[in-house]
């Protein structure tokens, strides 16, 4: 069992504090993210599927920009270029496949 209020919060990107955790094959990462917080643009060979909790979140994939609200799950594909920005405070979870290596 892991108590996720207990596990130290990691800055990943300015602004993006997450509470990681990690499986043989899978990464969740449960995001605190900071009111006008851009997520600069890149891509990965992780498939990735976001999950708003709380707040707005403005977010483009492969060039198609939508504003989330909470209940919002996007699904993005492998090598997708991706970006977004906070637009209040958000909580967001994403979950990836395989495992964000880089997020040890």
């Amino acid at each position: 069992m892991i108590q996720l209020d207990k596990k130290e919060e990691k800055e990943i990107v300015p602004g993006y504090h997450g509470r990681i955790v990690h499986s043989e094959k899978m990464t969740m990462a449960f995001w605190r993210v900071d009111s006008g917080s851009p997520l600069p643009e890149h891509a990965h060979p992780n498939e990735q599927i976001m999950s708003l909790l709380k707040g707005q979140f403005e977010f483009m994939v492969n060039g198609k920009k939508a504003v989330h609200e909470p209940g919002s799950v996007v699904v993005i594909p492998p090598n997708a270029s991706h970006s977004g920005k906070a637009l209040t405070d958000c909580q967001i979870i994403d979950v990836f496949h395989p495992a964000r290596e880089e997020y040890h």
